[in-house]
């Protein structure tokens, strides 16, 4: 058996590459271009002595957001159906064996997520099963590292690395009570009752969720696979329907030729993928059971197409989401190198709908979100530089005039100078006085979303469930909970629109006065709490109006439901927070940026003039020095052009194009102009060229 080779793609990956896997390794030296691209914006404002410590924390959140993105994939299925075969042919056949345990039957126990940290070592980690009589959440427990099992992997040894991966399908025999305390004992479930009349006891899982650090190529670009459980360990951990699979960046639904879509397949497709996942693709997998040698292969075709168009139906889905294959063919194709078997596996129509939809999907939304937040901030660099650029000119002239006039001409554009950078310094002394006033708003603005106050109002919440914890308090509770969000957000908004106008008269004093470009302030956006918090409100209600929840009313359910859900609602708010904050870091920082250029460069001014009106010899060599800077000032707001182009372009290209190398363009203003007419980017002032 051959060493697995953790460190490298080897020889036989690159012969079984898919366009899946090509496309996630070009997305991540996508990412890896953008990154940095906005270094280079970084040095330009270094050098341009630009920078603000808030614009350079930005850009670090930025970077540090491209550098995490990951591309998530859940995998879910009732059990017996191929789900953990489908992911081993899919993303580990380089293995050379399975990476992941796979047999008939029960196989996958527990959630487990597949990533790559390079922080830590290979390893597994398994969270213990009795960690679910405790009121912390999956998302607490994976930063209390003590209380996880942990595993070192020895990349060395396929072997070993089998049967350390074994340990995932580990589960023991438990009485009633304890299954019940646990939450999976469901009286519905014909196997549960026929072991309690047997055997007196219930098999559970040992562990309740497992995470595998692996160093595998794809992982290390950002994929991360999820491998969920069957319907009822799904149905006893309510985070993952409430934040781990909705949160996926793709469902992958697996179903099975040999039995065809049962019941517990339709309730894992309603309750958890149909209204739950944005992108979803449906597998419909072993069709290897048709090739018993009998039929034709025509006549194999015609039979597994009738398959996909009952199950289309059935789903009500278009045929085109629906991919029959055979998973263990498939992996065993990718194996032995056997391009034929591979084709008839029909994974690869599968690998490309996933690169084609799912990849580009995310580039589409992660570059327009990143590009346009940094192109907004190059745009206000770019006023800046034009700015200094205008005043620059102006200088010159100035000199040129006093060089060629008398002195009281010299005079007289002194007086002029020294008055404008009076009007301004009194402008300024209006601009603090008014960020003063927007800072107090602000303060008032976040204190809304303070954690302080949510945890205060989930705890009441919570007492006011009491020891009931039925369905019924829990959805009015939600409502409730719903409601005072919405509010919140409609209290938000108009504090936020009061702050608007405070800067909105700032920017119009500056642009009448002192000639600043028209300018208003963004609107502060709610919507996105809004909506999280009507989606969570509507998920509470599919599970509280579920018959088997209703007619059951599992207290030990329902209380772990709702502590998904304060999980939840902690997170949408404190991501509201981080919203507001970073609007009001905006709201006038494009204006304080200019205003600082503008008084730098009017005190510059200043002092020349009175230098260059009293010394001939000053005079020239203020010229002399203005040149100078004058050209350098050029020489960076056309670096500052290459960059915003560079910056559009990744946005504009598909992943798979390589963006040009700039310097080589002829004229990076006129394409910058093509992409502003096409909408692409923010309006902008172009730097001009001409002196």
């Amino acid at each position: 058996m051959n060493t697995l080779t953790a460190n490298s793609v080897t020889d036989q990956q690159k012969l079984v590459a898919s366009s899946l896997s090509t496309k996630i390794t070009e997305y991540s030296e996508w990412r890896e271009n953008l990154t940095a691209t906005i270094n280079e914006y970084i040095d330009w404002l270094g050098h341009s002595d630009s920078i603000d410590a808030i614009q350079e924390l930005r850009l670090y959140d930025i970077k540090e957001t491209l550098k995490k993105d990951q591309l998530v994939m859940a995998f879910l299925a009732e059990f017996s159906r191929g789900k953990t075969e489908t992911i081993n042919a899919l993303f580990f056949s380089d293995f050379n064996q399975r990476l992941l345990p796979s047999a008939p039957g029960r196989t996958t126990m527990c959630p487990t997520e597949i990533f790559w940290d390079p922080r830590e070592e290979p390893c597994i980690k398994l969270l213990p099963i009795e960690t679910r009589q405790t009121d912390d959440t999956l998302t607490y427990l994976k930063t209390t590292q003590d209380i996880w099992h942990k595993i070192r992997l020895d990349l060395s040894s396929p072997e070993a690395m089998k049967q350390t991966l074994g340990t995932l399908i580990h589960n023991r025999e438990v009485d009633l009570e304890t299954a019940k305390t646990l939450g999976f004992w469901n009286e519905n479930d014909p196997s549960m009752r026929r072991s309690i009349a047997e055997k007196g006891t219930v098999e559970i899982p040992v562990w309740r969720h497992a995470l595998i650090n692996y160093p595998h190529p794809l992982l290390k670009n950002g994929l991360v696979v999820i491998d969920t459980p069957g319907l009822n360990t799904m149905g006893a951990e309510p985070e993952l329907t409430l934040n781990i699979i909705p949160n996926a960046h793709a469902v992958l639904f697996l179903t099975a030729t040999d039995t065809g879509l049962t019941k517990s397949d339709m309730q894992i497709w309603l309750e958890y993928v149909q209204k739950r996942a944005t992108h979803k693709l449906v597998i419909l997998n072993k069709i290897d059971i048709l090739w018993d040698g009998l039929e034709t292969e025509a006549e194999v075709d015609a039979l597994i197409q009738k398959q996909i168009q009952n199950t289309a139906h059935e789903l009500g889905l278009d045929t085109h989401n629906i991919f029959a294959i055979s998973a263990q063919k498939a992996l065993v194709a990718k194996i032995r190198k056997d391009k034929a078997l591979l084709k008839r596996s029909g994974i690869g129509k599968l690998e490309d709908a996933l690169a084609d939809q799912l990849i580009e999907s995310k580039h589409e939304i992660l570059g327009r979100a990143i590009v346009t937040e940094c192109s907004n901030m190059m745009r206000s660099s770019r006023k800046v530089a034009q700015m200094r650029v205008d005043t620059i000119k102006n200088q010159l002239a100035e000199l040129r005039a006093i060089q060629s006039q008398n002195r009281d001409t010299s005079k007289e554009i002194l007086t002029n100078v020294i008055a404008e950078r009076k009007r301004y310094e009194a402008s300024v002394l209006t601009f603090n006085q008014g960020s003063e006033k927007i800072k107090r708003l602000s303060e008032k603005l976040l204190r809304h979303l303070s954690l302080g106050y949510l945890n205060t109002t989930l705890e009441q919440t919570k007492q006011d469930m009491g020891d009931s914890w039925t369905t019924v308090g829990l959805n009015r509770s939600m409502r409730a909970l719903t409601k005072l969000a919405s509010n919140l957000a409609e209290e938000i908004r108009l504090e936020g629109a009061v702050i608007k106008k405070q800067a909105d008269d700032l920017y119009q004093l500056f642009s009448s006065k002192h000639g600043f470009e028209k300018t208003e302030a963004r609107v502060l956006d709610m919507s996105n709490l809004i909506q999280n918090m009507q989606s969570l409100e509507k998920v509470t209600d599919e599970f509280c109006t579920d018959p088997l929840n209703v007619l059951t009313e599992k207290r030990f359910l329902i209380r772990k439901f709702y502590l998904g859900l304060g999980a939840q609602i902690q997170a949408a708010f404190e991501q509201s927070h981080a919203d507001c904050n970073q609007w009001l870091n905006t709201v006038i920082g494009e204006l304080k940026t200019q205003i600082n250029a503008h008084k730098k460069s009017l005190d510059k001014r200043a002092e020349s003039l009175m230098q260059s009106h009293s010394s001939a010899d000053k005079l020239l060599k203020h010229l002399e020095l203005t040149e100078k800077d004058f050209t350098k000032l050029q020489s960076q707001s056309n670096q500052l052009d290459a960059i915003l182009l560079k910056l559009m372009r990744y946005a504009k290209f598909k992943a798979k194009e390589v963006a040009p190398n700039v310097a080589t363009l002829a004229s990076p203003k006129v394409e910058l102009d093509d992409f502003n007419k096409a909408g692409i980017m923010p309006n902008a002032p172009f730097i001009s060229s001409n002196a």
